[in-house]
């Protein structure tokens, strides 16, 4: 049975679907474990990503990319975190802070920065949280000061992927000291070769180790401001819409790491025999597959409906928590009860399930974390 079947795809996402399956089984799947030792950022493999017309194409066509929609890049989440989160997770984020650009940005801002990584000659990134603040958007530190021209920054910035490896960033700081807090923040793009930018990699990961995040520090970094994506002060707004779609499609990468925990739970007690049987003949056995099974189809019905909310801005906010919850914590349940049915070997490196245990554990936390996503749910609802 085909886990990641086009049942529940909406037609128009399924031939891209079906390019983002080929890539991966030829070039995530079997360079997955050589990075996850290695914890190298996979440049090689990235570039085959845009040679195959599957990195920051969300970008519309009027900008050199592809002009993938929601469902469209959801389609291709799945895809590519079955075959190895660590590497789709590099490959996802080359575009990362991109989509603000071109909602919200001037035309010479689209022109000078989206379409060169539309076009796959620069990579972008997304810095927001901190080394003290993460899933709280109106506490970040690090601020912009209005000086002559444009804008200082001070501060630093903690889980930035492409801190190091990006052309520029799409960077969240704060510009007020209004009692509404929401309206203190403003985006702007930050090119890393400017004065004043110190980026380094932070230490390594448990987990999807083939994605480099960093720490940044701004000194004084000067940003012109025509800079500024969208207004002074909208910053958090921006966010908050950009992160809605962006929850949807973490959604798929619990999907593709609960498919993933499945298949290798599923082989391994196939071929594995104990007390002179296989051990998918015992009950208990069954049991635990099925309610993988349960958990992973209601968290993919949920995300495919949430993607079509919204994509069509219904009540997005609610949707983007519910399916973000669900769909990593069921890769979660998924890659543990995986590794219970591999007994010892559950615990060797060189294993695929304790590779996807490891991964299962980050999702849960970016895009906000869980516990956050349930406070979003239940305010939302009322």
């Amino acid at each position: 049975m085909d886990l990641l079947d086009d049942g529940i795809v909406p037609e128009h996402a399924r031939d891209v679907k079906a390019e983002a399956r080929e890539f991966a089984d030829e070039y995530i799947a079997p360079n997955a474990a050589a990075y996850y030792e290695s914890g190298e950022y996979p440049w090689e493999v990235l570039e085959a990503g845009m040679d195959a017309g599957l990195v920051a194409q969300d970008i519309g066509e009027e900008y050199g990319g592809r002009g993938f929609d929601l469902a469209q890049v959801l389609a291709i989440a799945e895809e590519f975190y079955r075959a190895d989160a660590g590497i789709a997770l590099t490959l996802q984020l080359a575009s990362f802070g991109a989509e603000m650009v071109e909602q919200y940005g001037t035309d010479e801002q689209k022109e000078e920065y989206l379409r060169p990584v539309a076009e796959n000659d620069q990579i972008s990134g997304l810095a927001v949280s901190e080394p003290e603040t993460g899933s709280d958007l109106a506490g970040m530190t690090t601020e912009a000061e209005k000086v002559e021209g444009g804008y200082e920054l001070t501060g630093e910035k903690y889980w930035v992927g492409n801190a190091v490896e990006a052309d520029w960033l799409t960077v969240y700081a704060k510009t007020g000291e209004s009692d509404d807090s929401y309206s203190n923040y403003t985006l702007f793009i930050v090119e890393t070769d400017s004065d004043g930018y110190e980026a380094e990699h932070i230490p390594e990961k448990m987990g999807m180790r083939a994605s480099k995040q960093g720490h940044i520090v701004f000194d004084d970094c000067f940003v012109p401001e025509e800079n500024v994506v969208g207004s002074e002060g909208g910053g958090f707004y921006v966010l908050a819409d950009f992160f809605n779609h962006g929850r949807v499609i973490v959604g798929g990468h619990g999907l593709g790491l609960a498919a993933a925990a499945i298949e290798e739970a599923e082989e391994f007690v196939h071929d594995r025999e104990a007390f002179g049987r296989t051990v998918d003949e015992f009950q208990a056995v069954q049991h635990t597959l099925s309610d993988m099974r349960i958990g992973f189809e209601s968290a993919r019905a949920l995300n495919w409906r949430a993607c079509e909310k919204v994509a069509d801005d219904e009540d997005a906010g609610y949707w983007a928590a519910l399916t973000k919850t669900k769909s990593t914590e069921v890769a979660a349940d998924c890659a543990e009860k995986g590794m219970k049915l591999h007994g010892g070997r559950s615990i060797l490196t060189d294993r695929r399930i304790a590779r996807v245990y490891r991964d299962v554990r980050i999702p849960v936390i970016y895009e906000g974390a869980n516990d956050i996503q349930r406070n979003l749910i239940y305010r939302q609802s009322r």
